[in-house]
């Protein structure tokens, strides 16, 4: 089996960071992306493949706002280095119901995942579940994750990801 390795950015997109972005996004937006750029570099630098992910939502659901096709808001926030190609879009908050995604985790092999990004209680912790589902071996960065809901819902999430194996450091 491979040992491969990867380091997931999920979300990073324009409408959850930039000025523009609803109030209800209110993520920091210069520590996060900090804190990810340096995770970037430091997971890239040992090995580990740097896998992009975008939220993309049909044109239909134009009324939610955010994370829409063809949007400028739906593309990767800009101050967040882009060392791969690897980027795939996904609908749903966990990106293992990407069949794309899912095709090419399989294809490589992958034994572990580092997540980072957006949301801790929304994509990111979804997409945990659906890495301990398809038998991959899960890390959180703490400090590259963020978090807009209640720190009882993150909590709560947090426990039960714990129940499953996953790792936060």
């Amino acid at each position: 089996m491979s040992d491969k390795k990867a380091l997931i950015v999920i979300d990073l997109q324009k409408d959850y960071l930039w000025d523009k972005r609803k109030p209800m996004f209110n993520y920091d937006t210069e520590t996060l992306v900090g804190n990810v750029n340096r995770a970037i570099a430091s997971y890239k630098d040992t090995g580990y493949d740097i896998i992009y992910i975008k939220h993309i939502l049909p044109k239909i659901m134009w009324g939610v706002g955010f994370s829409i096709r063809g949007t400028e808001g739906a593309e990767l926030f800009e101050g967040v280095n882009v060392v791969s190609d690897k980027i795939f879009e996904k609908n749903r908050s966990n990106t293992f119901t990407a069949k794309l995604f899912r095709e090419y985790v399989k294809k490589q092999g992958y034994r572990e995942m580092v997540l980072c990004g957006l949301d801790e209680y929304g994509c990111v912790g979804a997409t945990a579940k659906g890495a301990v589902k398809a038998g991959i071996k899960v890390r959180m960065l703490t400090d590259c994750i963020g978090r807009r809901f209640p720190d009882a819902k993150v909590q709560s999430m947090r426990k039960g990801l714990k129940a499953l194996g996953v790792e936060y450091i």
